[in-house]
């Protein structure tokens, strides 16, 4: 037997395998790799404990058990196709499913403008906004200390040293303790003189004795507050009037004529968010009027930037056309134009009063074009119009040169017409490439709010609407206006449109996707 013929033992052959496996993995790559995990590690180890000291017991569990799988997936030898799809997987938990899940938990509570935190929170809060000072109070010397931009009283009580701020009662303090604060100057309290007046320390763990507050950073006085709170029946009356109020079970303590004290805490209200978007008749309305003006925007914003797109691709398809390039470049420069800016162009342009539309192209009428209800809803179309044509116009345009001539030609052979041959033959088979994509851009102008708030901001407001929304809202600048504009934010509500919202747009993918495949089955 030859030495070409001579087999290696199998030992051999997979030590060999082993160190070609361990030389291409270079040290340096291996130090990285872990120098990036031990950073994972220990932002989830924060989080990991953020999470259980607000005892997000779901939250703490889902990013334990994110960090072990990195750690197996990265360290575990094979498995290349995992460490691709873990880093996708990941932000698609965070960015979606969590968001989407975390706006259906929020639906289901009153959190909003004075329910947004617990009922400890809340009785805290109700307790130091209701101080005032005690009468004949004795003065207590103060120096106002500062430590991490944190402002702290410091005060000389039967002989000691004790110190507390905002969220820490006085307490006793060391020498070495004090040593790692810096004394306010007269300048810094001048300077800082609002933080120093509004600053309350709590005289001790029980929020009844009250707390000290300063007005000069020199002498501190005994604030009380006017509210009383009893644990054991979980009431608070008010010393001044009497009144007493109690824990109803609507996230605020509530008196017998059904006066709230405010700030509230957030609770659980099951599907009452829901019930009132359809039974309230104020909300109903304002809702019922805003989703019927959606669908009709979002239809009409697809047919019109899909016909005007359809028709430049057809005209700039045709051979006879003359510079069909430099036509096709100034077509699709709206579409490189940002959104939101092309709505703040197009506002000041259709302005009454100065816009260039008025005062130039029309001689100085006087047109409101954005605070006429049925001006302003075809402003909004055609500005999302001027917006949306190139889309389309380049999306036909690459569907129409897909259509083989060879079809053409043989309906011509047979005698059919021009605009026979479009009906018939191109737009269907246009309709099958392009009508996936007709369904995407009416998801997208569902939830249009750069267009709707750029130019309009929804308005003309309308007036018998129980809701802050306008002539041109939609349902997704409604949301926003429910749970951001206004002194009343009422996420929970807000939360529950957005639910609504995607449920239609779900059942309106549903049903259009059938169609489709219904469209795909018949050519």
């Amino acid at each position: 037997m030859t030495m070409t013929q001579e087999r290696k033992p199998p030992e051999l052959s997979r030590t060999a395998q082993r160190f070609a496996r361990a030389s291409s993995t270079s040290v340096g790559a291996m130090l990285a790799k872990i120098i990036i995990i031990a950073v994972v590690d220990a932002t989830a180890l924060f989080a990991v404990f953020t999470a259980l000291g607000q005892k997000a017991w779901a939250i703490a569990a889902v990013i334990a058990v994110i960090a072990v799988a990195v750690n197996v997936v990265y360290f575990k030898r094979g498995w290349l196709p995992a460490k691709y799809l873990l880093p996708g997987t990941i932000f698609l938990l965070i960015f979606q499913v969590f968001v989407i899940g975390y706006t259906g938990y929020i639906a289901f509570t009153n959190y909003g403008s004075g329910h947004n935190s617990t009922k400890d929170d809340a009785v805290m809060a109700l307790l130091q906004s209701n101080q005032e000072r005690v009468p004949d109070s004795p003065g207590y010397p103060v120096t106002v200390l500062e430590r991490h931009e944190d402002l702290s009283l410091l005060v000389e009580h039967d002989g000691a040293q004790m110190i507390g701020d905002s969220d820490t009662p006085l307490a006793p303090i060391s020498d070495a303790e004090l040593s790692e604060y810096t004394q306010l100057q007269f300048a810094d309290l001048l300077n800082r003189q609002q933080e120093v007046t509004s600053l309350y320390v709590p005289i001790s763990q029980d929020p009844s004795q009250g707390s000290l507050r300063t007005s000069d950073g020199r002498t501190a006085y005994q604030y009380v507050s006017t509210l009383v709170y009893d644990q054991s029946t979980d009431t608070m009356t008010d010393s001044k009037t009497g009144v007493v109020y109690s824990d109803t079970g609507v996230g605020a303590y509530t008196s017998a004529d059904g006066a709230q004290l405010m700030p509230g805490w957030s609770i659980n209200v099951g599907f009452d968010n829901f019930v009132r978007a359809f039974t309230d008749s104020s909300i109903r309305s304002s809702l019922a009027t805003v989703t019927l003006w959606t669908f009709v925007f979002a239809f009409l914003s697809v047919a019109t930037t899909f016909f005007l797109g359809l028709f430049l691709a057809i005209v700039f398809n045709d051979l006879r056309m003359k510079g069909k390039k430099i036509y096709r470049v100034i077509s699709i420069l709206p579409y490189a134009f940002p959104a939101f800016l092309g709505g703040l162009v197009w506002a000041g342009m259709l302005n009454r009063d100065f816009g260039f539309i008025n005062q130039v192209l029309l001689g100085g009428a006087q047109i409101p074009w954005l605070t006429d209800p049925w001006l302003a809803k075809f402003s909004v179309l055609w500005v999302n119009l001027w917006l949306g044509f190139p889309y389309m116009f380049l999306v036909c345009t690459g569907a129409l040169q897909a259509i083989p001539d060879e079809l053409a030609e043989a309906a011509k052979i047979d005698g059919a017409k021009p605009f026979q041959i479009f009906r018939l033959i191109k737009l269907p088979l246009l309709l099958v490439s392009v009508t996936p994509l007709l369904i995407s851009s009416f998801a997208f102008n569902f939830n249009n709010f750069n267009v709707i708030y750029m130019l309009t901001e929804g308005g003309p407001r309308l007036e018998d609407a129980g809701l802050n929304v306008g002539a041109t809202d939609i349902l997704i600048s409604m949301v926003y206006k429910v749970a951001f504009i206004g002194s009343q934010r009422d996420y929970g509500l807000a939360s529950a449109f957005s639910i609504i919202i995607f449920v239609l747009v779900a059942l309106i993918a549903v049903i259009s996707f059938k169609q489709t495949k219904a469209l795909e089955e018949l050519n």
